[in-house]
């Protein structure tokens, strides 16, 4: 990392997309090549880095990009991401994920095989100093992983769920919530209209935060989260009460598709990902219909889902993707690798990339949710995070 000799720094993204992606590797770009970087943009996330094939003359093309500024100028004008994302784990990879050139190298006495070893290669035989990835606990783990294997690495927390431990902030929530708000506003109109008990549900698989949240701040009855399990005969005779309340009769409520029934287990489908985790959405569907059962009364129910993270960020996902960014370059200039940038009690910052094996980020349900009611209760939020959590 010599003044002397350019810098060539990697961008990937993975996991969920979410709005604020493009503009923060737009900034990279423009920054890093302002101070002199070679800038890669690797696509698909790590299955980038996976299924390049350095005896393959076409492999360039299909995995990697060369990034400046013309190819990047209007990409911030865009949600999602225009390097493609994936939930890749080199380091568990099946067999039929694996590229056919990997495919001599697998032990077929192992379900998954650890294939860290040919990423580490590939970003030397690529002339990669620095990868940057962007992603939620997921992809930032496998992050974490090279840089105990001595890469160099400078990460940036994105994930609609708000969860990577470390951070305040992730890129991506701010929209979710901003999303989720407008839609349950608009749903209003129809359920006043026919006088009936919306169910919303949202994003969060063990983070109910943007259930909370979103409850929170568009006022409906009652909140279902992640984290409390929730017993739906009681909750069908909040909502009916709620409704009679209502001089347009009619009550609303939200779930996260991580949530689950006094017993029970979440709702999942398919098989798992590369990082174990299952598909999840049903507890909604689920939870509706219960309702309906229980209380005779018809339902809207309306999954947000893909809606919370398509389309441009707002102006603080903007801005949080943006000083992200500077702030990564920040970092690679001063020679200081192995760290996570975060937003910590309403400032920037950064810690080491470990960090985000240390802990769960979760509500914090003693402070914030009212466990016999369904609803949020925030009291008190003085010293608390700008988004709570």
């Amino acid at each position: 990392m010599s003044k002397e000799r350019k810098i060539t720094i990697a961008i990937l993204t993975g996991g969920g997309d979410v709005p604020g992606l493009n503009p923060c590797i737009k900034a990279l770009v423009y920054r890093g090549i302002d101070e002199g970087m070679r800038v890669l943009g690797i696509r698909r996330g790590w299955d980038g880095l996976l299924s390049f094939n350095p005896d393959d003359p076409e492999s360039f093309q299909k995995n990697i990009i060369e990034l400046d500024k013309p190819f990047v100028r209007t990409v911030d004008r865009y949600g999602g991401t225009f390097l493609h994302t994936s939930r890749t784990n080199p380091s568990a990879v099946k067999f039929e994920n694996t590229p056919d050139f990997l495919k001599n190298r697998f032990d077929k006495e192992k379900k998954k095989m650890d294939l860290t070893s040919h990423i580490l290669s590939n970003l030397d035989k690529l002339g990669i100093n620095i990868v940057i990835p962007i992603g939620g606990d997921d992809t930032l783990s496998f992050a974490e992983r090279i840089h105990r294997e001595g890469f160099p690495v400078v990460a940036i927390p994105k994930t609609m769920d708000n969860d990577v431990f470390g951070t305040d902030y992730c890129i991506g929530f701010s929209t979710a919530v901003t999303r989720s708000v407008n839609f349950i506003h608009a749903l209003r109109t129809s359920a006043g209209s026919h006088e009936r008990i919306a169910v919303v549900e949202l994003f969060g698989r063990y983070c109910g935060e943007t259930s909370l949240i979103s409850a929170y701040l568009s006022g409906v009855d009652r909140a279902i989260i992640s984290e409390v399990p929730f017993n739906v005969e009681k909750l069908a005779s909040f909502l009916v009460e709620d409704r009679k309340q209502n001089p347009s009769n009619y009550a609303m409520m939200t779930i996260s598709e991580g949530a689950k029934m006094e017993g029970g287990e979440m709702v999942l489908s398919g098989e798992a990902d590369a990082f174990g985790h299952r598909r999840l959405g049903g507890i909604g569907a689920i939870t509706a219909e219960a309702i309906k059962k229980l209380t005779g009364i018809n339902i809207i129910f309306q999954p947000l889902f893909y809606l919370m993270r398509s389309g441009t960020p707002d102006s603080l996902d903007l801005m949080v993707a943006v000083n992200f960014a500077n702030m990564a370059i920040d970092l690679i200039k001063k020679q200081s690798i192995g760290r996570l940038v975060v937003l910590r009690n309403g400032q920037y910052s950064d810690v080491p990339i470990s960090t985000i094996t240390t802990g769960l980020k979760r509500v914090d349900v003693r402070e914030l949710y009212d466990i016999e009611q369904y609803r949020p209760k925030v009291r008190h939020v003085s010293g608390k995070p700008m988004f709570l959590y």
